[in-house]
C-alpha cells in the first residue's frame, strides 16, 4: 500500500513539475513575442529569432544571457520585474541557447 501511495505521489509531483515548467516557458514566450520579436525582426529581415541564432551573436553564456535581457529591459524601458526577466531568460535559453 505504501509503495502504491509513494508511486502515485511521485507521478503527481512529476506531472505538476512538468506543468509548471510548461507554464514558465509559455509565460516567457509571451513576453518575448510581445516585446522583443517585432524589433528583432526589423533588424534581421523579418526573422525575429535570427538574432539568437546568428553566428556572431553577443550572448555566449548563461550569465551573458541574463545580462542581455536586463540590458534590453533597461534600455527599452519595459519595466519588467525580476521574475519577468527570469521567465524570458528561461524561455530563450530553452528555445535557442541551451546553456
Amino acid at each position: 500500500m505504501k509503495q502504491r501511495l509513494l508511486t502515485a505521489s511521485f507521478f503527481a509531483l512529476a506531472t505538476f513539475t512538468a506543468s509548471a515548467a510548461d507554464n514558465t516557458l509559455q509565460s516567457g514566450k509571451t513576453l518575448v513575442e510581445t516585446h522583443c520579436i517585432s524589433c528583432h525582426a526589423s533588424s534581421f529581415g523579418g526573422d525575429g529569432g535570427g538574432i539568437y541564432t546568428r553566428e556572431y551573436r553577443k550572448v555566449r553564456s548563461f550569465n551573458g544571457l541574463k545580462a542581455q535581457v536586463t540590458n534590453c529591459n533597461t534600455m527599452l524601458n519595459l519595466k519588467w520585474f525580476d521574475d519577468e526577466e527570469q521567465l524570458v531568460v528561461q524561455y530563450l535559453n530553452h528555445t535557442y541557447y541551451h546553456f
